[in-house]
């Protein structure tokens, strides 16, 4: 199982990139643990200057604006 970070205030893009994640993993057939992270300093100690950000399996993989779906992909099939 992955374990997949996604960092934000909870913002429409944050609440978007946790979907994105899920439907990408449900279309690989890869089981998922998503976690939001809405916590500032956490954000910041993450690593992430701007949100949303996405780490998986502990390592920041994506910051700032909606991911693309394909290098999404990638990320979870690593």
């Amino acid at each position: 199982m992955k374990t997949v970070k996604v960092f934000g205030p909870g913002c429409n893009r944050c609440e978007t990139t946790v979907q994105l994640v899920k439907d990408a993993a449900a279309r690989l057939g890869i089981d998922v643990d998503v976690e939001k992270v809405t916590d500032a300093k956490s954000i910041a100690m993450a690593g992430v200057m701007s949100t949303p950000g996405i780490s998986v399996d502990g390592k920041l993989v994506h910051a700032g604006g909606l991911p693309d779906v394909v290098k999404l992909e990638n990320w979870l099939a690593a």
